[in-house]
């Protein structure tokens, strides 16, 4: 049975994780320097937790699943890189107690 990619987002964004619903309350509606980010945006055969196509940006927040999927990741960043994508990867527990230095880093990667 095929995976329904579009479906699979909308449950993710039903299901966010605490540190993806604290990082889209400070990317949504323009408010990270006026950009439009998408959240569990289907690109290819991935999901990714945050795009913004202006940018050629995707934001993933990564939490302790991927030590173990550390090759899946690595595979699906460089097929994002090979789509012109550039990915900026925070930790779930960086997102939480570090919210203005990871925005510090996607504003630096958007200027």
């Amino acid at each position: 049975m095929a995976i329904n990619l579009t479906e699979a987002a909308r449950e993710l964004r039903k299901n966010s994780t605490d540190a993806e619903h604290l990082l889209w309350r400070h990317m949504r509606a323009k408010q990270l320097e006026g950009l439009k980010f998408r959240r569990q945006e289907q690109i290819g055969l991935f999901i990714a937790d945050f795009v913004c196509y202006e940018k050629s940006l995707v934001v993933e927040a990564d939490g302790g699943q991927h030590v173990i999927e550390a090759a899946k990741d690595a595979e699906r960043t460089l097929w994002l890189n090979s789509q012109g994508f550039h990915v900026l990867r925070f930790w779930n527990h960086e997102i939480l107690t570090n919210i203005d230095g990871v925005l510090d880093v996607i504003r630096e990667h958007c200027v």
